[in-house]
């Protein structure tokens, strides 16, 4: 095992050229259908049960306020960008691979937005990355929201209620959102093109196959905040190869304590770099508490860095995966 200390930073793209070709083109073949009372190209308005709410869009979105980077992206990938009328709570910059709009270059706000900053832009479609995006306190209540004449849609993967959060998150999942998405905006064909341009992305990874385990560290210093056994850092660490040592736990993030993280000692780490709470940040403590450092993967500095916007549910996390598996292959060389 070389000892010798992969830091590297990698910028993971939201779509990649071949992506972007086929978007311009619109001729993949279409997608499964979303859960829509109407699926066909023009056809509206739209109802869909999203988290157990219903929603309804009388006509595609032309005024949209995206809420976290997932959904932001989303819409950027799909060529819809000059739909958003303005973003809010980013996790960090937009890939350069995604052509960017003045909205999401300046977020109208830094965090969570209020509904009266919401309703000043004058949306027809709030898109929220969770659904504590959507309440009273802070972009405004969905039922509220759809008595102003405001829609609202909450990435699917982030539903909490029994029966609609994912259990376990899938790459299925993330790819019933792109076709759904596509279907509000009556964007049928760029849905499909970008879903076939995932689809055939994650079939060419090859998985590590030497059977490493690894820990999944999100956040928080005196208790880890870590990837559990079925959110979207399980689906990335299964589909790299990667055994996740709290595969255990039945959520999609969970506290756990150092103690049971020493002795788990995991071959690997797998750090999310966030502007709040950085990678490196993350190396200096682990290399610099007695305990830690004595793990394996501290101890031959095998560390796999991951930028926060791709750790959830959407279109960065095929990338997300591939540029895991091309980490894991450095750290030996």
């Amino acid at each position: 095992m070389s000892a010798v200390r992969s830091r590297r930073r990698y910028v993971l793209p939201a779509v990649t050229a071949a992506a972007a070709l086929a978007l311009a083109a619109c001729s993949a073949t279409a997608a499964d259908e979303p859960d829509a009372a109407a699926s066909a190209s023009g056809a509206f308005p739209v109802t869909l049960d999203n988290c157990g709410f219903e929603t309804t869009v009388e006509a595609p979105p032309e005024r949209v306020v995206t809420i976290k980077s997932s959904t932001t992206e989303m819409l950027l990938a799909l060529g819809l960008g000059d739909r958003i009328v303005g973003s809010a709570f980013l996790d960090g910059p937009v890939p350069d691979s995604l052509e960017t709009v003045p909205a999401v270059e300046e977020p109208f706000a830094d965090e969570a937005p209020g509904s009266e900053a919401t309703l000043a832009l004058e949306p027809d479609l709030v898109y929220a990355g969770w659904e504590s995006n959507l309440t009273a306190e802070t972009a405004g209540d969905r039922t509220t929201l759809a008595g102003l004449g405001v829609a609202t849609y909450v990435s699917p993967a982030a539903c909490k209620a029994e029966g609609y959060m994912p259990d376990p998150l899938t790459f299925d999942t993330v790819f019933d959102e792109i076709a759904e998405v596509g279907t509000l905006f009556d964007a049928e064909e760029a849905a499909a093109a970008l879903v076939e341009e995932q689809r055939a992305a994650l079939d060419a990874i090859e998985p590590d196959d030497r059977g490493l385990t690894a820990l999944w560290w999100s956040s928080g210093d005196d208790t880890p905040y870590v990837g559990a056994g079925i959110g979207a850092p399980q689906m990335i660490m299964e589909a790299a190869g990667l055994t996740n040592v709290a595969a255990d736990v039945h959520d999609t993030w969970t506290s756990l304590g150092w103690e049971s993280i020493v002795e788990a000692d995991p071959d690997v780490v797998v750090l999310v770099d966030a502007a709040w709470n950085p990678a490196d940040a993350k190396i200096e403590a682990l290399e610099s508490n007695p305990a830690t450092r004595e793990m394996t993967a501290v101890k031959e500095e095998r560390y796999v860095v991951v930028p926060f916007p791709a750790t959830e549910a959407g279109v960065r996390n095929v990338d997300a995966v591939a540029s895991v598996v091309d980490q894991l292959a450095d750290l030996d060389r």
